[in-house]
């Protein structure tokens, strides 16, 4: 039986501050669309500046208890909240499907099962920081940074949340969140899980509202002691400007345009499939999708008939439909972004292999985009060099191993990236020379143990495992 809007439909009109849901200062909504549909699905309140005052306020009060809690209290609360998220996996993977878009079997697989991983590591990971440590006449300690305002994306959105409040939290930091306001409703069921939890009152503090009178409220504020922020580089730069004003710490995890290098050694049939898959994941929207698949020249034809018979395999449809491989982007503004980039590779004279700018036959609605595969693409052409966000694979042919890591190397971006090849050792020699915070190879599984974080304009600092912890800390040295 398929699953209506109306089922999922989940109305929230207050903000979480203080350990209570309280009445916002406004009653501005934000409406959430379901993608494939393009009925709303849900509303959630519009914070502003008082909102932001009061969260902020109650941060900065639980913080010097909080900061205090044994480290074996704190983490037995983010456990908790690992095990309340495996109890309701199914509902939440269900309104995370609703609100962006992606197959249902995904968000429950993805969505929700790495925010859980994430949630219930803190105990595993938090343990192994140094938290005090002898260098000759000192005694180095790591202390939580204070107030941490966590500013999170759409795409992976519940996930960017765990990457950040779990560990802020088992650090003795307080948080206050803002959550995008096209995909908040995952947020809203956390902070309930977490006044389940029984975390005291101020740890946490929820405030959706828009990236201005929100978003920016918490870079400037000076109460808040660090930022870390999930987005496009453009609005990092924002952020960045904002928090430079009273020298808050920033951690960033920005675009990307991420290259997957494919030796001449490789095995094709199992390479090319993995590579349109990394690229098409979420729709294509991922920040570290390997949406450049950098290959052999003389290899060009056979990875073209390759990746063109993968993209025909994404099955367009409803999200809720197990046949389902591709959903929707996650807006109509989305969609025409992707679709202009589309445009903007036929006419730079890249070739198209399949799909195009058109919209699919079917279905006849939500924000559907054709997956997409160029080849013949020069490495300066803007599908070469900007971040599309949609399922849009760029082919670069290559003549040399110099040349194929140039190409790799020569973006804005450093988030993440591939290699290819029939000898391991030469796939890692080749890895370590991309400038790049993450490198898959021949397919390696995403680690959420290990850390994330990106090179150049793809940000600053780290997430998850133990270095995710101790990004949320300050070293203070007690010289004896």
């Amino acid at each position: 039986m398929a699953t209506t809007t109306a089922q999922l439909k989940r109305t929230y009109n207050q903000l979480f501050i203080g350990g209570s849901w309280v009445t916002p200062s406004s009653d501005r909504q934000i409406q959430v669309i379901n993608p494939y549909t393009e009925e709303v699905v849900g509303t959630v309140p519009s914070g502003g500046g008082e909102d932001v005052e009061r969260a902020v306020a109650a941060a900065k009060a639980a913080f010097p208890s909080w900061s205090a809690t044994p480290l074996e209290e704190r983490l037995a609360l983010c456990s908790k909240v690992g095990e309340l998220l495996a109890a309701n996996s199914g509902e939440i993977a269900a309104v995370i499907c609703a609100e962006l878009g992606m197959p249902l079997r995904l968000c429950e697989l993805i969505q929700v099962g790495l925010p859980t991983t994430t949630f219930r590591s803190m105990a595993e990971v938090a343990p192994k920081v140094e938290w005090e440590e002898r260098v000759g006449n000192s005694i180095v300690l790591r202390e939580p940074v204070g107030v941490v305002a966590a500013i999170t994306p759409w795409n992976y959105p519940l996930h960017q949340i765990a990457a950040k409040v779990a560990p802020a939290l088992a650090a003795g930091c307080t948080v206050v969140l803002k959550p995008s306001g096209v995909a908040p409703l995952n947020a809203f069921i956390l902070a309930e899980l977490i006044e389940q939890a029984g975390f005291p009152p101020g740890v946490f503090n929820l405030v959706s509202g828009g990236g201005r009178e929100v978003g920016e409220a918490l870079a400037s504020h000076p109460d808040v002691d660090m930022v870390s922020f999930t987005g496009s580089t453009a609005v990092g730069r924002r952020v960045t400007e904002l928090a430079a004003k009273t020298i808050k710490r920033v951690a960033m995890e920005l675009g990307g345009k991420s290259a997957n290098v494919i030796l001449e050694d490789a095995d094709l049939a199992k390479a090319v499939p993995d590579g349109v898959a990394k690229c098409f994941l979420n729709s294509g929207q991922t920040c570290s999708a390997l949406t450049r698949m950098v290959v052999p020249r003389r290899l060009l034809g056979e990875v073209e008939e390759l990746a063109a018979q993968a993209a025909a395999t994404y099955r367009l449809g409803d999200p809720f439909d197990p046949e389902t491989r591709l959903g929707p982007l996650v807006s109509a503004d989305q969609r025409q972004i992707v679709r202009s980039y589309i445009e903007k590779g036929v006419a730079e004279g890249a070739k198209l292999v399949c799909g195009g700018p058109e919209p699919p036959q079917q279905p006849t609605h939500g924000y559907f985009v054709q997956p997409t595969v160029f080849s013949e693409v020069e490495p300066g052409q803007t599908i070469a060099q900007e971040e599309i966000f949609g399922p849009v694979l760029s082919i670069i042919p290559y003549d040399t191993e110099e040349e194929a890591v140039e190409i790799a190397n020569g973006t804005i971006y450093g988030l993440a990236g591939g290699v290819w090849s029939g000898d391991r050792e030469r796939a890692i020699a080749v890895a370590k020379r991309l400038r790049t915070g993450q490198v898959e190879i021949n397919g390696g599984a995403f680690n959420p143990l290990a850390p994330f974080g990106g090179y150049k304009q793809s940000g600053n600092g780290r997430e998850l495992g133990r270095h995710g912890v101790e990004e949320f800390l300050e070293l203070k040295a007690l010289q004896l």
